[in-house]
């Protein structure tokens, strides 16, 4: 039997079918979600979650003539199968496949890119101010959830919207949960209305009883024009009509005949901007991801896990467990990723000094900077990604004071499949460009623990960066050392060159070198441990016997860790040096598996051992032309 789902070439086909086909074709999009999203990983529970909203929206309103703009993009899968893209769906995620977010160059149906939240109002009122700018008559619509929404960007955007008075729907999905439940004061308003069912019950109850009353039909029409007033009594509308806004709702978010009815009237109203409040399940529709939408927000691919090895991210929050029963001043703050950063065994011990702040990146560093003017020492634990955010903050609030503070970056370098958008290939060049603050990354899990500890002692901001990926399978040390400050250690001798390596980098360097010796190339590989402050010392030292200096980092070529070695050896007069820098090219870089966007730039053994080579091509022209027909060989 044929699907519905096959017929669907665009949105215009949505508008010729049925109610009980709708119900049919939201099944399968169910359906195919947990299909694909298995295999390829993604984020499950989201999208599953919006499936009727995402149809409703696309039979009411002509995309791409009329904007939806989806914060994050991670509830927007359905919208890609409903637009064109159904053919290439099993592609998502995937090296040259479709991303896993919102792409303007992907379809003309995805007006708006986002990776990170709290953007979609912001987008939406440009577009939609834009529109009145231009005398155009399109409609525009923001979809965002009840996490994002309690950005500060978001609550900007209402501020902005409220004010100018555009015509401008904005759509609250509200499930509850960003990744882990919402927090904060808004979340407890939404909480509310959520779970309170006495205006609903009122309402159904007093039509019910004034449809058998003579002039009964006049009476509720009476009624209605009292609504508002009303609906004050039991649920936060006024909060929205003080800002602007008409609110409607709750809507059921899985009732697709109600979900259109509020939409119409959305899109039929042009006094001011609309917030339509949908209520939704996250997880609809597969019991699993129901019972535990945490675990499903986000799914690994299938044959991607190995538990026999922790993960950086584990072996983080072990340690900070560790130092937290060691230092009652230990305080951790994250914003809005406990999961994702390992953090409820720590949260669980002490509840009073883990915060999940929201989807607030800037308020959680000058939140955690307010601690630490008080004497606690604060463990900022957040995405490579996301700590770009609050760039302005680590500057202006944590480091021009130079306040004992504790970045732990998780997800830097190349994170794989969530591709352009949450790749960490900037931390190490914003970071370095900031005065008193002190950068790292470990060469591996046990690196990392022993970086942690001397973090939290140095008496100073400073920034620890690890991968996303299981550690190298290297036994933890049972007890915790102090690292000194600024100081490399030397893996390999060898008189030929130096290999610069940092965090991620460093095994692969090793294994190039050992390669390399066969070919007659003795190379020095040195864990560099710290960006800022390099180990000055010893690279000048070095540098002055050894000629050859490689530079090898998981991060964008600008400014990074390979600019900084140049910039030491030109202010030391090391001017007879040769310095190659690997690295990332300076652009935005794909999605795919790590292993295979490591290897296409050059981050892997053969790509250190080409780039060696070639700065010895009169002693070895014939082992680089080996190298580089095996690489195209090999290449995917």
């Amino acid at each position: 039997m044929a699907r519905l789902l096959d017929s669907i070439d665009g949105p215009a086909n949505l508008k010729l079918l049925t109610q009980p086909e709708l119900k049919q074709l939201a099944a399968e999009i169910r359906e195919e979600l947990v299909a694909i999203i298995s295999t390829n990983g993604g984020h499950l529970a989201s999208n599953l979650g919006v499936v009727e909203l995402t149809i409703a929206l696309h039979r009411i309103f002509d995309s791409p003539l009329d904007k939806i703009v989806w914060d994050v993009g991670h509830q927007a899968y359905t919208h890609k199968l409903l637009t064109g893209r159904k053919d290439r769906f099993s592609s998502l995620r995937q090296y040259e496949g479709l991303s896993g977010f919102t792409c303007r160059t992907e379809s003309e149906h995805d007006v708006f890119g986002a990776g990170h939240a709290s953007t979609s109002i912001s987008a939406a009122l440009g577009m939609a101010i834009a529109r009145d700018l231009s005398g155009d008559n399109y409609h525009v619509v923001a979809v965002i959830g009840d996490g994002a929404i309690t950005g500060g960007m978001a609550l900007e955007a209402i501020n902005q919207a409220g004010h100018l008075g555009p015509r401008l729907i904005v759509i609250l999905n509200d499930n509850g949960m960003s990744i882990s439940p919402t927090v904060g004061a808004l979340a407890r308003l939404f909480a509310k209305v959520r779970f309170d069912h006495r205006y609903h019950l009122a309402k159904e109850r007093s039509k019910r009883l004034l449809s058998i009353l003579p002039l009964g039909k006049k009476l509720w029409r009476a009624g209605e024009q009292m609504e508002s007033g009303f609906k004050s009594l039991v649920m936060p509308t006024t909060l929205w009509e003080e800002l602007g806004f008409t609110y409607m709702g709750p809507v059921d978010g899985h009732n697709v005949r109600e979900l259109e009815a509020a939409l119409l009237k959305a899109r039929n109203y042009r006094l001011k901007p609309t917030l339509i409040h949908v209520v939704t399940t996250k997880g609809k529709g597969y019991l699993p991801a129901e019972g535990d939408a945490i675990y499903f927000h986000g799914v690994s691919a299938r044959g991607n896990n190995n538990r026999s090895i922790p993960t950086y991210s584990e072996v983080f929050a072990r340690t900070v467990l560790r130092l937290a029963q060691e230092d009652p001043r230990l305080v951790v703050v994250t914003p809005a990723m406990p999961e994702g950063n390992c953090l409820s065994s720590v949260a669980a011990e002490f509840p009073r000094r883990v915060f999940d702040v929201g989807i607030c990146e800037q308020h959680a560093v000058t939140f955690a900077a307010g601690l630490a003017t008080q004497g606690f020492l604060p463990v900022v634990a957040i995405y490579s990604t996301f700590l770009q955010r609050a760039f302005d903050q680590i500057i202006h609030d944590v480091c021009l004071q130079d306040l004992p503070m504790v970045f732990a970056i998780d997800r830097s370098g190349i994170v794989g499949d969530d591709g352009k958008t949450h790749q960490g290939t900037f931390d190490l060049s914003y970071l370095t460009l900031v005065p008193n603050l002190i950068v790292s990354a470990p060469k591996d899990e046990n690196e990392l623990q022993h970086l942690l500890y001397s973090a939290v002692k140095a008496g100073r901001p400073m920034a620890v960066r690890y991968p996303r990926s299981v550690g190298t399978g290297v036994k933890l040390d049972t007890e915790l050392e102090m690292v000194p400050i600024g100081k490399a250690e030397i893996l390999r001798q060898g008189e030929d060159a130096v290999i610069l390596a940092i965090g991620t980098m460093v095994f692969p360097s090793l294994e190039a070198a050992q390669e390399l010796s066969a070919h007659g190339i003795e190379a020095m590989v040195v864990n560099s441990r710290f960006v800022k402050p390099l180990d000055s010392e010893l690279i000048v030292d070095l540098t002055g016997h050894i000629k050859t200096v490689v530079t090898v980092e998981e991060n964008t070529l600008s400014g990074g860790f390979g600019n900084s070695v140049v910039d030491l050896l030109q202010k030391s007069g090391r001017h007879d040096v040769r310095v190659k820098c690997i690295g990332l090219p300076d652009e935005f870089i794909e999605q795919g598996e790590q292993s295979i966007l490591r290897a296409k730039h050059g981050l892997d053994a053969e790509g250190i051992i080409r780039e060696v080579l070639s700065l010895f091509p009169d002693m070895n022209s014939g082992a680089l032309l080996k190298v580089e027909d095996e690489a195209k060989a090999s290449s995917f």
